[in-house]
């Protein structure tokens, strides 16, 4: 019986090298690819070049195993895709999450076609998920948090759907990552003890202020500190009608210089985003201050004291009903809304029980507990359990 071929996507980290082996192990044809996304060396941490020492260990790990390795150059559709829209973004006040749309725009699209094209069966990479095939009348892949708490990345693929599934594997989605450094040490690949990767997906060691700073120019602004009991928080959370309550609860607040008191500068309020606390360089406070607004036409950024403060506290998020990502056929708003249904709002976060609305043009998600720093731009990821169903973008 003909093997099947699969397309590893090596990233020079130990997940990805573990990943390989496993499938070499069970006997798949593998060919081991390093995608080149960036390379403008102008936005590294140091003078090292920000991909060469993972495509390096890639090949290495490719070496170790006897399998093909080839680099794929994707840099210039990394640009188009994803740094372009990253920079659109900040500098519209949101926060973009690139490893989201990486993987649904260049990892799981552009690669995905180039692996086919090299009469690929499956595409494989390190990611703590797993897919579970469904037999019904029409076949069916679900999306599953990965076997470690710790280290699911779920969260990550929530932008995936029936075309990527059925032709995706996660070799170490069973595995705990001790597991995985385990069986990476026992057969002496070079990743073992390498660090997970900090910078952004596939591009290396890079320093994201540093990165936008490359087209969003430093300019000083002010800093205004909103106090925890301003008449601004004050909301009519008495009303009858259901929807207008959703929509009062999902607005975020236009503050004003007004509204506060100047305390400092900042270099750039695109920058900043809602739940930051570090970067400010500001003291003097009982507790620490967030961020808990940005206006980048104004240029200013809006500070609450404590992470309790009511600007970084809320129980609904909206997002378009037209882009929501439905994962599978088998879900959809007409038949999840009664369902016990959890969400989160960022990676690692522990999954939050919700209930969820349609009204006009919007799904709305109501948290039944606070969550902080519901952000624009960030994704949220529904479950039904271990399974993630659907995600969006928040506005």
């Amino acid at each position: 019986m003909k093997k099947s071929k699969v397309i590893v996507a090596l990233s020079g980290g130990v997940d990805s090298s573990v990943a390989a082996f496993l499938l070499k192990e069970q006997g798949y044809e593998l060919i081991g690819l390093f995608m080149k996304n960036w390379h403008d060396e102008n936005v590294t941490i140091s003078d090292e070049c920000p991909w060469l020492d993972d495509s390096n260990d890639a090949m290495l790990v490719a070496e170790k195993l006897e399998i093909p390795f080839q680099t794929v150059d994707l840099s210039k559709e990394y640009k188009e895709k994803i740094i372009d829209y990253m920079f659109e973004e900040y500098s519209n006040g949101n926060t973009p999450n690139p490893d989201i749309l990486c993987n649904r725009e260049i990892k799981f699209d552009v690669f995905m076609d180039i692996a086919l094209s090299l009469g690929a069966d499956f595409v494989a990479t390190g990611h703590y998920s797993n897919i579970k095939k469904v037999d019904s009348q029409n076949i069916q892949y679900q999306l599953h948090s990965g076997l470690d708490p710790k280290k699911d990345q779920s969260y990550f693929l929530c932008q995936l759907n029936q075309k990527h599934l059925n032709k995706i594997l996660f070799p170490i989605g069973n595995l705990k990552k001790s597991e995985v450094r385990d069986i990476a040490k026992k057969n002496g690949l070079i990743t073992a003890e390498k660090k997970d990767s900090q910078g952004l997906c596939f591009v290396g060691k890079v320093s994201l202020p540093d990165f936008l700073q490359q087209k969003l120019k430093k300019k000083t602004g002010n800093v205004i500190k909103i106090a925890s009991n301003s008449k601004v928080f004050d909301q009519n959370i008495d009303k009858p009608d259901k929807h207008e309550l959703l929509i009062n609860l999902s607005k975020h607040i236009n503050y004003k210089i007004t509204d506060g008191e100047i305390i400092g500068q900042h270099e750039g309020a695109h920058y900043f985003t809602i739940g930051q606390r570090k970067g400010l360089a500001i003291g003097g406070y009982n507790e620490p201050l967030f961020i808990i607004g940005t206006n980048t036409k104004t240029n200013e950024i809006y500070v609450g004291e404590g992470k309790n403060h009511p600007g970084l506290l809320k129980k609904v998020l909206k997002v378009k009903f037209s882009e929501i990502n439905w994962v599978n056929n088998q879900y959809n708003y007409d038949n999840s809304n009664n369902l016990k249904l959890s969400a989160r709002i960022r990676y690692r976060q522990k999954l939050q029980k919700i209930s969820i609305h349609k009204y006009l043009d919007f799904l709305y998600v109501e948290f039944e507990e606070f969550q902080s720093a519901i952000t624009p731009g960030q994704f949220v990821a529904i479950h039904d359990n271990t399974q993630l169903i659907a995600s969006g973008v928040i506005c």
